[in-house]
């Protein structure tokens, strides 16, 4: 099981969430609902946390490949819906991987991360878009 707890910081919507390994995330909403820009939106930890599994199974998977994976970075950006829910309708992921890669292999590694690993992505909404592009330097 897991578990993590928010606390109310002010009257707004500042909320600090904690792990029970006390890792602490600053949580707010936007300024046009009254937030303060004290942490970071839920949608943005939703896109950070798809991010950060996406690049630790992505790691895994090349490492078991024997790919010597210098330098690496992952952007992630989305399109929300204009509905009243503004889910998010698409998401992409771009990775920039530095080393001396064989692209074949970063393909498929990316599709296993994204089709058959990341627990973030397969949690997701089937009716959201999740796309990619690599780049190897």
């Amino acid at each position: 099981m897991m578990k993590v707890n928010l606390k109310r910081k002010n009257k707004a919507f500042h909320y600090e969430a904690t792990n029970e390994n006390k890792i602490v995330i600053n949580i707010d909403g936007s300024p046009e609902i009254g937030g303060e820009n004290k942490g970071a939106r839920p949608m943005e930890l939703l896109l950070m946390g798809l991010g950060g599994c996406a690049s630790i199974d992505l790691g895994l998977i090349l490492k078991k490949q024997k790919q010597e994976l210098v330098d690496y970075k992952v952007e992630v950006s989305a399109v929300r819906t204009t509905d009243v829910s503004k889910a998010f309708e698409s998401i992409h992921l771009h990775f920039n991987l530095w080393g001396n890669l064989d692209a074949a292999k970063v393909e498929r590694a990316i599709e296993l991360t994204l089709t058959k690993y990341c627990s973030v992505a397969l949690s997701l909404n089937k009716e959201i878009k999740i796309t990619n592009t690599y780049v190897i330097k």
